[in-house]
Order: structure tokens, then C-alpha cells, then sequence
């Protein structure tokens, strides 16, 4: 009961779980770990925001507050860095079908308005896994996480698709 307390007590009076010391070593953790100065803000938010969704759910809080968000800190920072390399590699695939490599741009624009009908032709499951497989870039886990729906589940829907579409664009003859 006790320790409940003195825990309560870390932070100020106003409800906010982080002490300044506390912020400040989560702000440090974020820097070192790449996070640049505009987003360490949104990072300590993240970190109090985790720590009073814990006490809501009803779990006890940390037995040193300050260690579990530096850690906290350090996963957000890695996970800072994978998003940012997914965009990267979502504006370098953007940035390749921009670049007319061997059809001219009337022949992209086809092909584009193409695919845009293909897809619009598709069921809404299928087009929504192509969609962020291929356009938003998430691993088959990462769309099974964000639909709640299993891996398998994913995977099926995506090879149904892609073979539906792909048979769209041969009988339009675009392919």
C-alpha cells in the first residue's frame, strides 16, 4: 500500500504520471535514439499516454516509473525509425512509377486509370489488403494486425486478388 503511494506521489498533483526528471530522461532516451527535437514532444506524450492507459486498465504501476519509460522511449524511438523507413521505401516505389522508365507517360496513364478500375471492380476485402500491401506498404503481420483478422486470413485474400486483378488487366488487354 505503500509503495502504491509513494509511486502515486511521483507524479505532480495535477494527475500527470512523469515528474520532470522523469520527462527529461524520456526526452534524452528519444534523442539518443534518432528521434529528431520536433517529434520528441509527441514521444513523451506517447510515453505518459502508455503509463495512465496501464493505470486504467487496472495494472500496477511500475516499481520504477523512470526505467519503464526509458524503455518505453527507447521502443518508440525504434519504432520511429521503421516508420520513417517505410515511408521511405513508400515514396521510393512512388517515385519509380512516376518515372517513365519504358512507356511513355500516355501509356502509365493507361495503365494507371487501368488499375484504378481494376481495383474498383475488386470485393472491398481484397481491395483493401492490395491497397495496403501495395500502396501503403505493410507486411502481411502488420495488415493482419490492423484489420484483426488472421495472417492466412491475409494472405489468401491477397493471392485471390492480385490473380483477380491480374486477369482484369489481361482481358482489358493493358498486360
Amino acid at each position: 500500500m505503500l509503495r502504491r503511494k509513494a509511486r502515486r506521489a511521483q507524479g505532480d498533483q495535477h494527475g500527470d504520471p512523469l515528474d520532470a526528471d522523469q520527462e527529461r530522461r524520456v526526452r534524452a532516451v528519444l534523442a539518443l535514439g534518432g528521434v529528431p527535437q520536433a517529434d520528441l514532444p509527441d514521444g513523451v506524450q506517447q510515453v505518459r499516454l502508455r503509463l495512465l492507459e496501464r493505470a486504467a486498465s487496472g495494472q500496477e504501476a511500475p516499481r520504477d516509473v523512470s526505467a519503464w519509460a526509458a524503455v518505453v522511449a527507447s521502443r518508440l524511438a525504434m519504432d520511429w525509425h521503421r516508420a520513417k523507413r517505410r515511408q521511405e521505401r513508400l515514396g521510393e516505389r512512388l517515385a519509380s512509377l512516376r518515372q517513365p522508365d519504358h512507356a511513355s507517360g500516355e501509356d502509365n496513364r493507361l495503365l494507371s486509370v487501368a488499375v484504378a478500375r481494376g481495383l474498383d471492380g475488386l470485393p472491398d476485402a481484397q481491395r483493401q489488403i492490395l491497397v495496403l500491401r501495395f500502396y501503403a506498404d505493410l507486411p502481411v503481420r502488420g495488415i493482419a494486425e490492423e484489420l484483426g483478422i488472421p495472417e492466412g486470413t491475409v494472405k489468401s485474400r491477397l493471392h485471390t486478388a492480385v490473380r483477380a486483378l491480374r486477369a482484369r488487366l489481361h482481358e482489358d488487354e493493358v498486360v
